[in-house]
């Protein structure tokens, strides 16, 4: 990855709130700022909990296909 590319990623990242940049010398040390990700992790909190609800209904309706049909699924 090129200096340029680094360099625009990190801006981005800086824009988003998740890194904050500093200035020591010619150095240009990054800190990682972990709040914006700990509100993102609690909203995706409530999405995982569905999809793997859903998902866990998924599974039970399969397998009592399955039981009604033993060759459900099979090629």
């Amino acid at each position: 990855m090129s200096l340029p590319a680094v360099s625009k990623h990190l801006k981005v990242l800086e824009r988003a709130g998740l890194i904050s940049r500093g200035r020591e010398a010619q150095w240009r040390p990054c800190r990682l700022e972990a709040a914006p990700l700990k509100d993102v992790n609690s909203w995706l909190d409530s999405y995982r909990r569905f999809w793997e609800q859903k998902f866990d209904r998924l599974d039970a309706y399969l397998q009592e296909l399955q039981k009604v049909d033993p060759n459900a699924g099979k090629n």
